[in-house]
């Protein structure tokens, strides 16, 4: 699939309204992406977890745009956005940045007014990245209606994989890691010689061996800080051009993630441990080694980082922590220790969490339309 495939080329100008609504998670990357270049492509390639319960639900009405309205007024993009049942206007910057992004494929955006309306099922201001599972719902949202302008309406396999294919390319353009959030349960985004379809331009679904260690996989995260973060990600990833890391960092993440793909197959759950924890530990190691140089982990952050490898060398548990670009620790463990590490992070490790807050979820199937 090319740029050019994604391109609309005809549609019905004579529907008039219509409603559509997606669900879509947020992910957690296991080899990470840090560093793009321009179109948000990624320097690296990047597989993730896509969890269940961490979500976005987003409804989008749209109403044909009155013609008097169309012609007296520059054509632009129109649109409402509510978050939560209240309109948010600190949203609607980041919605036009995405509409002119996209507006090459969707042509039929300045036709109509969009009404958005988006809710998390985690709580705001949680420390969640909400980017990925938000411009993935969106985009989903628009490719439905996409679905309903089409001159021929087709659900057709060969359609349905076009369909997610250009949801997840439209999403990067959003947010870069809102691309994998389409599918579940393991994602591929960025070019990789051992993952044989896998794409700069969107997420693929994960098509090799997974072992049923890897089954229900558990993610509880920690809320260390639910603060913005002092670096947006969007700096941090620009900070890597002229890094004096940079190359060494892009060959090992596609050097990861083609031992990942064996560990997944083998159920290797050490080596699975030994990948992901190096990968959170070298995406900060960049942050704290760019040009300003920046820390976001926090105090506690580095508590249960340190809780974590002593609990594990006493007990034996294959236990592990991810981070994303931020303070909080997403705690990887099998689903066969659920009980225990629960206990675990109760007894241990809840004191580091602000106001002690965490949050259970678990490995998911991706997005789904409601």
């Amino acid at each position: 699939m090319i740029v050019q495939d994604f391109i609309l080329k005809s549609y019905n100008s004579n529907i008039q309204s219509g409603s559509v609504k997606w669900e879509s998670p947020s992910n957690i990357a296991l080899v990470k992406y840090w560093g793009k270049k321009e179109h948000q492509i990624p320097e690296n390639p990047s597989i993730s977890f896509t969890l269940s319960d961490c979500k976005t639900i987003t409804e989008i009405s749209f109403i044909k745009k009155d013609l008097s309205t169309a012609l007296n007024e520059t054509p632009d993009f129109s649109f409402d956005i509510y978050f939560e049942g209240e309109k948010n206007e600190a949203f609607k910057p980041k919605i036009q940045t995405f509409f002119k992004r996209i507006d090459i494929y969707m042509p039929f955006l300045k036709d109509y007014h969009f009404k958005i309306e988006t809710s998390n099922t985690f709580p705001h201001s949680s420390g969640i990245a909400s980017s990925a599972s938000g411009m993935s719902a969106i985009a989903l949202c628009l490719m439905s209606i996409e679905q309903k302008l089409r001159d021929e309406q087709n659900d057709s396999d060969a359609f349905q994989t076009y369909f997610r294919q250009k949801a997840s390319f439209l999403a990067r353009l959003g947010s870069g890691s809102a691309c994998r959030s389409v599918e579940g349960e393991l994602v591929v985004w960025g070019e990789n010689e051992s993952i044989s379809e896998s794409s700069d331009l969107y997420g693929v679904k994960f098509e090799g061996e997974v072992h049923s260690n890897f089954k229900n996989y558990q993610d509880t995260i920690l809320l260390v800080d639910k603060g913005e973060k002092q670096v947006s990600s969007t700096v941090g990833h620009q900070l890597m051009y002229g890094h004096p890391f940079a190359k060494e960092r892009f060959v090992q993440a596609h050097d990861n993630l083609a031992k990942l793909k064996v560990i997944l197959a083998s159920g290797n759950l050490n080596e699975f441990i030994k990948i992901v924890e190096s990968e959170a530990l070298t995406l900060h190691a960049m942050m704290m080694t760019s040009m300003p140089y920046f820390i976001l982990m926090k105090p506690n952050t580095l508590e249960i980082i340190n809780k974590i490898w002593a609990y594990r060398l006493k007990t034996n548990s294959k236990v592990c922590f991810t981070l994303d670009a931020g303070a909080n620790v997403h705690v990887l463990y099998p689903e066969s220790e659920k009980e225990s590490i629960i206990e675990f992070i109760k007894r241990e490790l809840v004191s580091y969490c602000q106001n002690g807050h965490y949050i259970c979820d678990q490995i998911g199937l991706g997005a789904n339309q409601i």
